[in-house]
């Protein structure tokens, strides 16, 4: 069995970070490792408060999982400080050292949608700095996007530029910009040839959009691992939160989770919508 490392965030109420990682990992068929960057004080209706985990325990539990069980593939949600960014920079590199098969794949993950910071200055320096040029893929929304390049991203001919200008400073990247906020949701994938795909997609009215990023990127890694192509794994991540918010049942008071685990119910469960 495949193995998958979730590098994030613990979100009490499962909607994202390091629980959400684990059960789409789970409904992909891979084995669900984590590791825990941050202690979030949150719910459905937002994020209230942060602790970081210290980034020597953070090196030190990727250390000893890895000793273990060494992942196949690697995805790096929150962290949340600039001291956990430098852990992983030295865990990513030990690792690639020992597995030239490696896949990670990087869900930026800077401010939460209640508009909590969720990875300090220094950190963003730091991830543009050191960790951005070691990863596989990137899956910045159009908020990140604009704040780790400078550009607008409002617009698609916007969104394109800051793509090109991105994938031009670190040029072994490829790069997803998901457009979920936005209607159409489209999605704009660009590969290490600088070939161009914009997925498209349909708008669902929902409130249970909670996590869909850390969701997409984590099967976005599902997909690459198990040995699908970029743009198919792209589109299959795609579909798979589409589904997972189109199956979803009301939890919470603000905006629930996903269906996470809808392909292992897909017999039992129809479709809404």
């Amino acid at each position: 069995m495949k193995t998958a490392l979730s590098i994030a965030g613990f979100d009490p109420s499962s909607g994202a970070g390091v629980t959400a990682d684990l059960a789409v990992f789970a409904a992909h068929g891979l084995f669900g490792t984590s590791c825990v960057t941050a202690l979030t004080v949150q719910s459905t209706l937002g994020v209230r408060a942060s602790y970081p985990v210290d980034a020597d325990v953070v090196l030190q539990t990727l250390n000893c999982l890895a000793e273990d069980v060494r992942p196949d593939g690697i995805k790096i949600g929150m962290l949340a400080t600039a001291g956990a960014v430098a852990s992983v920079v030295r865990f990513v590199h030990a690792q690639r050292a020992a597995n030239a098969r490696l896949v990670v794949v990087l869900d930026p993950v800077l401010r939460s949608s209640s508009g909590h910071e969720l990875l300090t200055p220094l950190g963003v320096d730091l991830m543009r700095e050191e960790l951005l040029p070691l990863v596989d893929w990137c899956t910045p929304n159009l908020d990140e996007l604009a704040q780790l390049t400078g550009r607008m991203t409002y617009m698609p001919e916007h969104r394109l530029a800051a793509s090109t200008y991105f994938r031009r400073m670190y040029p072994t990247m490829n790069l997803v910009v998901t457009g979920g906020h936005q209607d159409p949701p489209d999605d704009l994938v660009m590969s290490l040839n600088d070939d161009t795909t914009w997925l498209p997609g349909t708008r669902i009215e929902s409130r249970a959009t909670h996590g869909t990023g850390c969701a997409y990127s984590s099967a976005l890694l599902c997909g690459l691992v198990q040995g699908l192509g970029g743009v198919d794994a792209a589109r299959a991540a795609k579909r798979y939160v589409a589904e997972g918010i189109l199956r979803a049942q009301a939890i919470g008071r603000g905006k629930g989770p996903l269906n996470l685990l809808w392909p292992v119910r897909e017999m039992a469960e129809p479709v809404r919508g």
